[in-house]
């Protein structure tokens, strides 16, 4: 590993330490969990809660959100290359991001087994698309995983709290969205752009997971099959490698990934998360060319987040940074790779980065009355970094990298249900235009049997 990077993981465990420190001196928040109790961590397969005794042995939920959004900017495939000519456009939206349902079933003796479907944006298969700098051209895309995906399906075998081993489908714990993406453990009315724009998000691949908790500590280890550098692109770096157009997935290049929580501090939940994989040798088109021999497009992402719920206030925050080997060379192969090949054919950055801060009031503290036990509503304010392209070897698009600031409300008349609203600014540099929205969304995620 280069020595950046190693510099770059000193930099998270320093953080992490650090905001340990300043714990233990300060603020001691109310929970280890979310201020909401409904969370990521059943459809993982884990109930950290011991006390919650469960009265059947099936388990069906979810989670599902509706959006419309007002853009107050151009949708036109030209609003970058010729920006002067865009100004002052505007469109709308309505969408359903996310509709999954989740069953788990308890078979006894440590065994469990847990299933979850997603429809995304309301779709089957397919959908259709006007290709930025092509010409504007109508192309019918094959979605990563299809519109409607199978994201979870493994079997667990628990031998105790601290050792697990799951098998199938599984989420790839890497960046706060991926472990915590309910529409309930993110303030936005979508979800955080920078970690969905640069990762694939949520990100789940077949194979294998060793789990546990042991006091106050988290683990996870996962083996996975490697990305695929043909389908990486300018606007979601190694995104779409995590997707096949097959019916199957590549398995020539195996990856690892891990995390590791720390929940010492009261209210406090602090986490790092990496993963290191080859990419280039995972595809099915192959080059005979010499200077493409030892080409081996090894991913590497670090990430560090930290989520904190107490005295009323939810405060999250996430730095993600990665790198692609042999970036150059990959831009090159995939640039050239025929017309009716699936892959996006673009240009990839050999380094993308993203991080995000955000933190929440509930209003509804200060209002002592019966009529509103039980309800929340945050203020909350968040801001993003991202960049796509951050670091290149060849051609540098400026508008993959900007800055993000938004505001809104969050209403929950029920734990398991939750009314958005937020206004976001996407600030470009200033051969662009900005990219100003107003977004309102219903969102649920709940568990109908315990």
């Amino acid at each position: 590993m280069k020595t950046n990077k190693l510099i770059f993981s000193a930099m998270f465990a320093s953080m992490a330490i650090n905001m340990a420190q300043a714990g233990n001196n300060g603020i001691v928040g109310e929970s280890n969990k979310s201020d909401n109790t409904i969370n990521s961590s059943k459809l993982h397969g884990e109930d950290l809660d011991s006390k919650n005794k469960k009265t059947s042995r099936l388990t069906f939920g979810g989670y599902g959100e509706a959006v419309y959004s007002r853009n107050f900017y151009s949708d036109n495939y030209l609003r970058y290359t010729d920006a002067v000519n865009y100004k002052n456009e505007s469109h709308g939206r309505f969408d359903l991001p996310h509709v999954v349902f989740f069953v788990g079933y308890d078979f006894g003796k440590g065994w469990t087994l847990g299933s979850e479907i997603e429809f995304e944006h309301g779709g089957t298969e397919s959908a259709v698309e006007i290709e930025e700098e092509e010409a504007g051209e109508y192309e019918s895309e094959i979605e990563r995983g299809g519109e409607v995906a199978l994201e979870q399906f493994w079997i667990q075998k628990s031998f105790s709290k601290g050792l697990n081993i799951k098998l199938g489908h599984i989420i790839v714990p890497v960046g706060a969205t991926n472990q915590h993406h309910m529409p309930t453990e993110f303030f936005g009315v979508y979800r955080p752009e920078g970690e969905n724009t640069i990762l694939p998000c949520t990100w789940h691949e077949t194979g294998l997971s060793i789990w546990g908790r042991l006091g106050d500590w988290r683990y996870e280890a996962m083996l996975l099959p490697g990305l695929d550098s043909d389908r990486f692109n300018r606007m979601n770096w190694i995104q779409g490698g995590a997707g096949s157009p097959y019916e199957f997935k590549i398995a020539n290049a195996m990856a690892g990934a891990f995390r590791l929580d720390n929940y010492s501090i009261k209210g406090l939940r602090l986490s790092l998360s990496g993963y290191v994989g080859n990419s280039f040798s995972n595809t099915l088109s192959r080059s005979k060319k010499s200077k493409f021999k030892d080409v081996k497009g090894t991913v590497t992402i670090g990430a560090f987040d930290f989520d904190y719920a107490g005295h009323n206030w939810i405060v999250r925050g996430n730095v993600d940074y990665g790198h692609l080997s042999d970036s150059q060379l990959i831009s090159e192969y995939n640039l050239g790779m025929s017309s009716n090949s699936p892959s996006p054919k673009q240009a990839v950055a050999s380094d993308a980065i993203a991080a995000g801060f955000e933190a929440g009031y509930n209003l509804m503290s200060q209002i002592r009355n019966k009529k509103t036990a039980g309800q929340k509503l945050y203020i909350f304010g968040r801001y993003d970094y991202y960049d796509s392209m951050h670091k290149t070897k060849g051609l540098k698009y400026e508008y993959c990298g900007r800055n993000r600031v938004a505001a809104g409300l969050n209403y929950y008349p029920i734990k398991e249900i939750v009314i958005k609203g937020e206004y976001s600014v996407g600030l470009l540099k200033s051969m662009y235009n900005n990219e100003p929205s107003v977004s309102l969304g219903v969102a649920y995620a709940g568990f109908f049997t315990k």
